[in-house]
């Protein structure tokens, strides 16, 4: 038995001798194939050439100028004379609003400056007042109205202290109520001037009663004009929040309109790069998702640097003929800032950047075809060029397509093409 037992320990020590070189065997035929790979490259020159430094950032699009047309009065809209998307004029009428209770008003108003320059004339003319009953009567009148305003203000404050109407329906009554008061007191004040037999007083209350007239005549005019709603500059209507029967108010904008002849793209530049910028210098826009782009000048550098993301906002103001750039696209701004004469540039498919730095890697390849992995300081870019600082020289071949991953001491073969 322990016979047996020494053989089969025997065997297997022979068995993993065996073993060991054959996977020993195995591995050097791997190492020696691995040696012998050749990958394939494309390639190109390193070269000098003069190199526009630039600050890329993110950036958005908006209008130079935008502005949401509103109604200076409540009313509804009778007529809609623009639509969302329609290009229109500064001074254009967009809306009109019901307007026959104000066309009523002038009327009125335009009847009360014709009867008060009526009655001016007559004073001016020398004629006393022979109309004190009449004057009289008028104290009466307003005295009547003034009564009729104050029960109507205590009721409705009565109603307004129940929740039962608005704070705009107890102040339209108190502005009535006042209105009475000054009436009345209008009326006892002419009436004891018309007893007095005084003419210059009566023609001065006269006067007054004209510029009265006028004033009510010139703010029913203006709330004429308040019932057409203009555009307050040339533009595009972007936005449309009303329509037709609509009731349009004060606090609620209508329209809004945007002058996009000229855009300005708002970037936000990181505020270690910000100090490179300066108002007047050049800068160009590209769209991430559309194939639209433009040129223009740094109007705007902020003083203040946003606390959360450590940026300056930045705007490029720049002409858009045709409106091709619309507002709200987003994108990348680029700032020229100066130029890199002779500098050393290679593809930016040759660098393989470290994230966060100003560093990274090229693979250069020799007379041999072999490729060297070099570390490199980098300068200024492009959108297809990358200025090399440090780590390579004018004249060297660099990888710029199969380096990725690529192991130090390759051999490669150069495509078709490479340089």
């Amino acid at each position: 038995m322990r016979a047996v037992l020494e053989v089969n320990v025997g065997e297997m020590k022979y068995l993993s001798i065996v073993l060991l070189c054959t996977f020993l065997s195995g591995c050097s035929r791997q190492e020696e194939a691995a040696s012998k790979l050749v990958v394939a490259v494309k390639v190109a020159r390193a070269e000098t050439a003069d190199l526009g430094l630039t600050v890329r950032a993110p950036a958005t699009v908006f209008p130079r100028e935008q502005a949401n047309v509103s109604a200076r009065i409540t009313a509804p809209i009778a007529e809609l004379r623009a639509r969302k998307g329609d290009v229109v004029k500064a001074g254009q009428v967009l809306a009109v609003l019901e307007n026959r209770d104000i066309l009523a008003q002038r009327q009125e108003a335009h009847a009360s400056v014709s009867d008060a320059e009526a009655n001016l004339q007559k004073l001016s003319a020398g004629t006393l007042p022979t109309d004190i009953e009449r004057a009289r009567g008028q104290v009466k009148l307003s005295e009547a109205s003034l009564n009729q305003a104050q029960k109507y203000y205590e009721r409705r404050a009565e109603l307004y202290k129940q929740g039962a109407i608005p704070g705009r329906d107890l102040l339209a009554s108190e502005t009535d109520l006042a209105h009475a008061k000054a009436n009345y007191q209008v009326a006892k004040e002419s009436l004891k001037l018309l007893e007095g037999q005084s003419r210059d007083k009566d023609i001065a209350i006269a006067q007054s009663r004209v510029a009265q007239a006028k004033a009510r005549l010139a703010l029913a005019e203006a709330q004429l004009q308040f019932t057409e709603l203009r555009s307050p500059s040339s533009g595009v209507i972007t936005e449309q929040f009303l329509y037709p029967g609509d009731l349009a108010k004060p606090e609620a904008p209508v329209f809004t309109v945007m002058d996009l002849s000229t855009v300005v793209v708002r970037a936000q530049v990181p505020e270690t790069d910000v100090v490179k910028i300066k108002p007047g210098q050049s800068c160009s826009f590209d769209a991430l998702e559309a194939t639209v782009s433009g040129a223009g000048k740094i109007t705007v550098v902020n003083k203040a640097v946003d606390p959360a993301r450590r940026t300056v906002e930045v705007w490029c103001e720049m002409p858009n003929a045709g409106g091709r750039i619309r507002a709200g696209v987003f994108g990348n701004v680029a700032v020229v800032t100066g130029t890199a004469r002779n500098a050393v540039l290679v593809p930016l498919a040759a660098v393989q950047f470290v994230e966060g730095t100003q560093t990274g890697s090229v693979y250069v390849v020799d007379s041999q075809k072999i490729a060297h992995k070099k570390d490199v300081e980098i300068g200024g870019a492009t959108d297809r060029k990358v200025q090399i600082n440090k780590g390579i020289n004018a004249g060297d071949v660099v990888i710029v397509e199969g380096g990725y991953g690529l192991p130090d001491g390759t051999q490669v073969n150069v495509l078709e093409g490479g340089k």
